[in-house]
């Protein structure tokens, strides 16, 4: 809201002055009457009156209103504020994975119809830098190798394109790794990659072997392969599938490590937590199960969610993921202790991806609208120190508490500011 600033003089006291000194001429002049009524008639157009008034319109015009609304105050402070976070990107076709350059301000967005779209992003604007038409059917998951000079992706025609991303130039091409359609890919260091199909067989891939021939793989699943992550150690690879369970690979002596028990929904996701001590699956049924790391079998800790399906997670810090769900929200969670945080962000539809960029200011996210959001959340740096001390919590409350990068705003938030 415009600060009111004070008119330069006081308008009072310069009609007051001017009123005393057409009194004074008045009292001190010996005039005729007929002489009077001429100097009236001449300065009729000129009164004390008008001038209050001409004095009083062009302060009107100076000043802002004494008295604007208060809820119209509110909502100028919410749209003046400046853009934290890059403006949103509405793709032509349907969005089928994002991923952020590990060192650069670049995000890549896989297609239905296989392509591959290379963004510059600021909080500015957006650019499109380059397109990679790399598969003939869509292109289900992409991922930067870990110096961001490769560009890895899959796709439903069972290919697996390696891109440079500099030039756009293909770099390696497996043209048919799986016997079926390929579902996931992660990048496990400088050689070695790993996939998982729809039919629940595992991968494992080394780039410096000189034929196109897998040098692993297993099918201890009996559905597809939702995701696949690592440690720093490398030691142990964990599958989640859309049977209910987890599979793990010892890595070092390329074997199966362990399965875990079956659950009676789909593991659909996965992330590290506590400097890798800690792994979190996501399911279709909205619950975070935690397991020990090494320790697979079953877990050790299991968080009711908002019971719509968890499509995909991003550990944000030590404690914290951020879940996007089919109910088209992002929600954070605290998981150790338990708690929920609030709503991160919101789509129309169905949250199917989400990514945290190289610095950890923002995230993206992908829905079936075709439109990619960034949300930035450095204000999850205070949420760190969440009370250790047992309190009653309003679950449904805090489920729909908004945080602070959401489109909306929690009624009592909106008029804080108000007196």
């Amino acid at each position: 809201m415009c600060e009111k600033k004070d008119p330069e003089g006081s308008l009072e006291e310069s009609i007051a002055e001017e009123m005393d000194a057409n009194s004074d001429s008045t009292d001190s002049s010996d005039v005729s009457m007929s002489e009077s009524s001429d100097s009236e008639d001449e300065n009729e157009d000129i009164t004390p009156t008008q001038n209050v008034d001409d004095s009083q319109s062009d302060m009107e015009e100076t000043l802002p209103e004494e008295e604007e609304d208060e809820t119209i105050q509110a909502i100028r402070r919410e749209s003046n504020h400046e853009r934290d976070h890059p403006p949103i990107i509405q793709c032509e076709d349907f969005v089928t994975d994002i991923s952020f350059h590990p060192h650069n301000d670049i995000l890549a967005v896989a297609s239905i119809v296989g392509d591959i779209l290379i963004y510059k992003y600021s909080n500015v604007e957006n650019t499109l830098t380059n397109t990679l038409e790399v598969h003939t059917k869509a292109c289900r998951d992409i991922e930067f190798s870990h110096s961001g000079e490769l560009l890895f992706s899959t796709s439903k025609d069972k290919s697996i394109m390696i891109s440079d991303v500099e030039s756009g130039k293909l770099m390696r091409f497996y043209e048919s790794s799986h016997d079926v359609p390929v579902y996931c890919l992660t990048v496990i260091d400088e050689h070695l990659f790993s996939t998982g199909d729809d039919d629940g067989t595992v991968k494992l891939w080394d780039l410096r072997q000189k034929d196109d021939r897998q040098i692993y793989n297993t099918k201890k699943n009996e559905d597809f392969i939702s995701d696949i992550i690592t440690d720093e150690s490398r030691k142990y690879l964990i599958c989640s599938s859309g049977d209910g369970s987890l599979t793990s690979i010892d890595l070092r002596n390329r074997k199966i490590h362990m399965q875990s028990e079956e659950y009676e929904e789909e593991l659909t996701c996965l992330g590290l937590f506590r400097t890798g001590t800690k792994l979190v699956s996501g399911s279709s049924t909205g619950k975070l199960y935690m397991y020990n790391w090494e320790e697979f079998g079953l877990h050790s800790d299991a968080f009711p969610g908002p019971k719509t399906a968890v499509n995909a997670l991003v550990p944000i810090t030590e404690n914290i993921v951020v879940i996007a769900c089919e109910d088209g929200n992002l929600r954070a969670t605290h998981l150790f202790p338990h708690r929920h945080l609030g709503i991160v962000g919101q789509h129309d539809l169905s949250v199917e991806n989400v990514d945290i960029c190289n610095t950890g200011q923002f995230i993206a996210s992908s829905s079936h609208n075709n439109d990619i959001k960034f949300w930035n959340i450095q204000y999850f740096e205070d949420f760190e120190k969440v009370s250790q001390k047992h309190k009653k919590h309003n679950k449904r409350k805090e489920l729909k508490n908004n945080l602070p990068s959401s489109k909306m705003k929690n009624v009592s938030d909106f008029f804080s500011g108000l007196s």
